[in-house]
């Protein structure tokens, strides 16, 4: 079941859980529901907005959870996309990452750009690529063997955050694709831990609390 946050006449805030994609580029009959596919569902009048996106303003990774938006026509699609565009939405991020962070605050300005290596994955460059990318950082937390981020990304690239902070050193607990081979994460983790907290965008502020499986895996880091 999805569970929404907030609706008016014009967006859906919907808390999306793990292991499900928001929408599929191409949709098979063999593929999964897609978030996108189980919100229209519910809400038929936005089936076809923004084509097979089915209203979604923006996507998360499968594994992250936490709050995604979702227009319920064309005209607010467009308007909330171009927020996004323009750098006048504020997304906040939860993270937890390996190893204890020196700083307590930064900035990580790059170029990304999808792996030669590796065609799943995006590659940071200081010097070189199309697309800059750039995230803000603040320490919440540090435990032994792992700090507990807030993340406020400035643009929206994809795996900005997984890239930027396994370029970094920090790379995110529990990510397989950016994970480092000696990276230890709690033994409780499933998944990567990020989840999409807040969105501040044309004049309102969606949120949602940690999801819960990442809460409890926090609550036992010492």
């Amino acid at each position: 079941m999805v569970k929404i946050v907030y609706e008016d006449e014009n967006i859906i805030a919907v808390n999306k859980p793990p292991g499900i994609v928001v929408f599929h580029e191409e949709q098979k009959d063999t593929e999964e529901k897609s978030l996108s596919v189980l919100l229209a569902d519910s809400f038929p009048s936005i089936k076809g907005v923004g084509g097979g996106r089915n209203g979604a303003v923006h996507r998360l990774d499968k594994n992250t959870s936490g709050l995604i938006l979702f227009a319920k026509d064309e005209k607010a699609l467009a308007f909330l996309q171009k927020e996004l565009l323009e750098q006048r939405a504020k997304k906040r991020y939860i993270t937890l990452v390996f190893k204890v962070m020196k700083k307590d605050e930064g900035e990580i300005r790059t170029f990304i750009d999808r792996s030669p290596g590796d065609r799943r994955k995006q590659r940071a460059d200081k010097d070189k690529g199309k697309r800059e990318a750039i995230t803000f950082f603040r320490v919440i937390k540090r435990f032994n063997n792992h700090s507990l981020l807030e993340i406020w990304p400035k643009t929206g690239r994809k795996h900005q955050i997984r890239c930027h902070l396994s370029y970094i050193g920090h790379p995110v607990a529990g990510d397989s694709l950016y994970g480092f081979k000696d990276q230890k994460d709690p033994l409780d983790l499933k998944r990567h831990f990020l989840h999409a907290q807040s969105i501040e965008i044309g004049g309102k502020i969606f949120s949602t609390p940690l999801a819960p499986d990442l809460q409890e895996v926090l609550d036992k880091l010492i």
